[in-house]
């Protein structure tokens, strides 16, 4: 009878526990719904402030049409991680923005009309080995019509995955075309060759910002800039007049964004020639700065100096039929010396520069100097009268001395900063509407090279049927572009920086691997030096024969040739037996992580049962 009570007292107890989880699982998820709780390391499934203000911005609907080819996509199992953690944050963002963001999932499968739509979208389709096509991109629209792409979305492209997504929200909801103010003392907008008597085209990256952006030509004697321009592009700034100077320091206070090229000495300004004194144009300063305001910022750019870096020098041809030499002053950066975690140049691999200087920053400076390109740490400083008449780029390591220190290049300038006219505008000093300090953080990237943005440093021109064939090189183009692009948006893209990668490598598999791959390639050097010394010793003893079968190994010879074999069998031994060691060690990681995941809740649920009966047993002893 007890028996009896017992097990009804059980079944009812789990019946009853049953309805209690049903009952709490339905509550949550009417008291909990869009409640998240990001335990991820990274804060990967958690939006930045920046992406937020720009979704609580949003004024009209936006339609977002993201089209992934999921049942296609099961061919291409690589893909769909990157997929789910695109659709993800696209519900992030919806989930912000309410219904201001209309986010529709579309699987557009083949023939049908969803394929269609994405096609006329210019959504890129990525072919499978069966002929399938596979759509992984997205179409965004306005009210008025407008339209965003993104063709298709690069796995290699997701640290800047969310800053993509806000940028394409933020020109959708602010349709007006970003105007970019140019300042340049330079001729990137084409010039008259006097050799040629011909009209020299404009830069490639003055055709690129006209084609992105709304450009217009600032004279180097205004004295304010017009608050329509969104960012001021300053080119090689020399002798401009305090009334300018006075007036680009208004602006940026007043919260105008900045884009400054300087630089010590700039190979690409060829100065005028004047047929009455050949020589004042080689004695003519090839430098540029903007010290005042730079002063204010606490900031400066060495004029008197330009950057080496034994790394990254670049070889150039001097002369015909002499083979290419290192110029220390001319510098490749690659990835490592191009900041991967801030949107401008996250995930570029080449920069080339020429003479460039660099930017440093007083300790009490009111301003915070954020990298974006660096020297390596064996790079050092080079005076300009050096680089100035230079023959031969060899030269350059004779007084070279490397410091051990990575030197700035590029930098985004922010922070509260006082004005560079601390008594008012200059001349009669009038302080009406003078800003004596910015309202807010500055946003100025500043660059210590101008001769990045000449063509011959990154893009090749060629001319085909009257087309101009534009072939980029180095990604000197993409940086500007991208800084302009940066600053052209709000404040809150700006701050949106490059996310950490969904992707979680097997570090200490890897590791291990790396390990076991030094001991393998010991083992095997060991064996490839028996295998020189034996052959050396067989050479030996060939040479010291004097007998007329030199054809016919001697007894010496094939002893030394089996003495080698039996080696090399047991070295081959060792590397096998350090393969299974490296296989043993994997197995048993995965082992231990197969154990926590399957077993560690479980064991954890059944510690707490075992406790709670003892207690209650005990208690019940007690009793």
């Amino acid at each position: 009878m007890g028996d009896w009570r017992n097990k009804l007292f059980s079944v009812s107890g789990l019946a009853m526990l049953a309805v209690l989880f049903i009952a709490l699982v339905t509550l949550s998820n009417v008291l909990l719904r869009g409640q998240r709780l990001d335990l991820t390391e990274n804060r990967l499934y958690t939006i930045s402030e920046g992406t937020r203000n720009v979704l609580r911005k949003i004024d009209e609907p936006i339609n977002v049409y993201f089209f992934y080819s999921e049942t296609e996509a099961r061919a291409a199992p690589s893909l769909r991680p990157y997929a789910v953690r695109v659709r993800e944050m696209l519900e992030e963002f919806s989930q912000h923005a309410g219904d201001k963001l209309r986010l529709r999932v579309i699987d557009p499968l083949p023939f049908s009309e969803e394929e269609d739509e994405a096609s006329q979208f210019g959504l890129q389709a990525l072919p499978t080995a069966s002929g399938a096509s596979i759509y992984m991109g997205l179409a965004a629209t306005n009210s008025v019509g407008d339209e965003q792409i993104i063709p298709f979305f690069d796995p290699s492209k997701e640290a800047t995955l969310e800053y993509d997504l806000a940028k394409l929200i933020y020109t959708l909801a602010n349709p007006k075309k970003p105007v970019v103010g140019l300042m340049s003392s330079l001729p990137m907008g084409g010039d008259f060759n006097p050799q040629t008597r011909q009209p020299s085209p404009p830069w490639v990256i003055d055709e690129q910002i006209d084609s992105l952006f709304e450009m217009r030509d600032l004279s180097p004697t205004v004295t304010a800039i017009d608050e329509e321009i969104d960012v001021l592009m300053l080119v090689h700034p020399k002798g401009l007049s305090d009334e300018t100077l006075y007036g680009i320091d208004q602006f940026i206070l007043r919260g105008g964004k900045a884009l400054v090229f300087v630089d010590p000495h700039a190979e690409i300004d060829q100065p005028a020639q004047d047929p009455n004194n050949p020589a004042a144009a080689f004695a003519a300063s090839r430098s540029s700065s903007l010290e005042r305001l730079f002063g204010a910022w606490g900031i400066a750019v060495p004029a008197a100096e330009v950057l080496g870096d034994d790394v990254l020098a670049l070889q150039v041809s001097t002369r015909p039929g002499m083979p290419p030499a290192r110029h220390l002053a001319l510098l490749g950066l690659t990835t490592d010396e191009l900041n991967q975690d801030d949107v401008v140049t996250s995930g570029m691999t080449s920069v080339n520069l020429g003479l460039a200087g660099y930017i440093s920053a007083r300790e009490d400076a009111p301003v915070e100097l954020l990298p974006l390109m660096q020297t390596t740490d064996q790079a050092g400083t080079i005076p300009v009268d050096r680089v100035r008449f230079l023959a031969d780029p060899g030269t350059l390591r004779d007084a070279f001395s490397i410091s051990g220190e990575k030197y700035t290049i590029a930098a985004r300038v922010s922070g509260t900063v006082p004005s560079a006219f601390a008594d008012g505008a200059p001349g009669d000093g009038d302080t009406e509407g003078h800003l004596a300090a910015s309202d807010g953080p500055i946003n100025v990237v500043v660059v210590a090279d101008v001769d990045l943005l000449g063509d011959q440093f990154w893009a090749r021109v060629q001319s085909f049927f009257g087309q101009r064939i534009i072939t980029a090189w180095a990604g000197n183009g993409d940086f500007v572009i991208n800084a302009l692009d940066n600053l052209t948006g709000s404040s809150d893209l700006i701050g949106i920086r490059s996310r950490a990668t969904y992707r979680r490598p097997f570090d200490r598999v890897e590791e291990l691997e790396r390990r076991a791959d030094e001991r393998f390639r010991a083992k095997e050097q060991e064996l490839q030096d028996q295998l020189t010394v034996t052959e050396d010793k067989l050479a030996e003893l060939q040479s010291g024969r004097t007998d007329d079968n030199v054809l016919i190994m001697t007894d010496e010879q094939s002893a030394e040739i089996q003495r080698f074999l039996d080696e090399r069998v047991r070295v081959r031994k060792e590397l096998r037996r350090v393969r299974r060691d490296l296989d043993k060690d994997i197995e048993r990681l995965g082992t231990m992580v197969k154990v926590i995941n399957i077993g560690l809740v479980p064991a954890v649920i059944v510690i707490f049962a075992v406790a709670a009966a003892v207690a209650r047993r005990r208690k019940a002893g007690a009793a």
